[in-house]
Parts: C-alpha cells; structure tokens; sequence
C-alpha cells in the first residue's frame, strides 16, 4: 500500500481536528439564543438553579437535559474571568456553507470582508451591526481572523446564530470570487481620495462588498490591489480615529443610501 502524501494526511488530520472542534457559549443571552437556534448542535448545558429558571423555556424547546451546577463551585471550562451569568453551552460551531449560499439572493446585496481583523470584541460588534443592517455575510480568513468563541458570542449580542459569518482560506481569492458574481468590491482606506458616496452614486442598488482592516495596519496591499477601489468614509475627521467595528456599521449603512 502506497504512503499517503504529506498534504493529504496534513488536509485529512485538519479535518478531523475541525470535525471534533467546539466552543463554550457563555452568559444567559448567548445562551438562549443558541438554545433556540435549530441549526446549532448543542452538546453540553451547565446551569445554576437561577439561570434554569431564567432559560426555562429556550431549554424545554431545545429538549438539552442540564446540568445542575453551585454557583459557588461554578467550575466551566471557560476564561474565570467570563460574565457567564450561571450557564455556558457547549456546541459545535456553526456552519453557514459556502460563498454564493450566504451572498446571492438578497435584494441588495451587502457583504462585509475582514482583513485580519482578530479581536472577537469587534468581530461580535461588527456581527450585530451587519445584522441590523441587513448584510448577508460576515466574511474572515481560516487563520487571522476571529474564530467562533464565548467572548465574540457574548458581544454578538444573539446575531452569532443568526448572521452568517464566514472563514475563507484565502481572502483575495474570495474578493475574485465575489467580483466574478457581479460583487463591486469596495476597500476602506484612509488616504483615499473618493467616498463610499461618491463611488456608489446612481449605483446603490448594486451588490457592493466592503473589506476593513485591522486598527493600525490597515489593509494588506495584497487586498488593496485585488479590491475594485478604495474608498474613505466621508467624516470630518480622519479615518485613523475609528474603531473598526463603528468603521464596519457606518460604511455599511452608507453603502446603503440614496
């Protein structure tokens, strides 16, 4: 029998270590909301007496047995610093399916790409921002980017269960892609010289993609060369002075007017 070569065994063992991946939801509301979420495989629930009761009814529809937990002796295995409120739920992370599922179908299409973009603080904000604005996806990379995780949860608010949030392998790769789909691929940059308005005027109703970079170092010029155009947020001040995940929800809604 021939020896495997070295990239399918390397491509066969990150299967299996995605397949046996899970993450520990944490805090009544992540909680509740995962509970109620048909589509994600619930594997553990810990709980006090007063978050049971709290959670009564996402438990009953889950149809999850829980398990009964001190809060004095609340051992989960999550950070010990976590607000987790008395309950933590285990599951398996979501899977939202591929590029054309998430981003073809909406009426105007608005799709959010992250170039490395790793605190799950402003992966969750951005989340709920693109869920209240109506983006069809949340797109990182497999590597630097945010995985799914308690923390990013619990700042999602709930919008982890309900708004897609992609991994790609390769984020240029996945602009060409968006483009050959009829995507008008927009890259947030300081020292651009047009607005997000002005590029989009006349032409709001077009599916549009916007890439943000990490606070300081911006995008990668890999990106900037792939995007379509580079765009700045029309403000008074400068760009540098926005957190990422306000950069991401008001790019968004100004994608939007007209």
């Amino acid at each position: 029998m021939s020896k495997k070569p070295k990239w399918v065994v390397e491509k066969e063992q990150a299967k299996k270590a995605a397949s046996a991946e899970t993450v520990w939801l944490f805090g009544l509301h992540a909680v509740r909301d995962a509970l109620l979420n048909p589509k994600r495989e619930k594997l553990r629930l810990m709980v006090t007496l007063n978050a049971r009761d709290k959670l009564a009814d996402a438990i009953a529809e889950s149809g999850i047995e829980p398990e009964m937990v001190d809060p004095r002796n609340f051992k989960a295995p999550i950070d010990p610093n976590s607000v987790h409120q008395g309950a933590v739920l285990e599951v398996k992370p979501l899977n939202w399916g591929g590029l054309a599922e998430s981003c073809i179908g909406a009426e105007v299409p608005r799709v959010l790409l992250l170039d490395r973009v790793t605190d799950p603080h402003n992966v969750g904000a951005i989340l709920r921002s693109a869920e209240v604005l109506g983006a069809s996806a949340v797109i990182g990379t497999r590597h630097h980017s945010a995985p799914e995780t308690g923390a990013l949860a619990k700042t999602a608010s709930g919008a982890l269960e309900r708004q897609p949030y992609l991994r790609m392998r390769n984020l240029a790769d996945t602009i060409t892609e968006l483009q050959s789909m009829g995507f008008l691929v927009l890259g947030l940059d300081g020292e651009a010289e047009e607005t997000i308005e002005e590029v989009l005027e006349g032409r709001t109703g077009h599916p549009v993609a916007l890439v943000l970079g990490a606070e300081g170092p911006g995008l990668r010029q890999k990106t900037k060369e792939t995007v379509d155009k580079l765009v700045k947020i029309d403000a008074a001040g400068g760009f540098g002075s926005l957190n990422v995940s306000n950069a991401a929800a008001i790019a968004l809604y100004a994608s939007l007017r007209g």
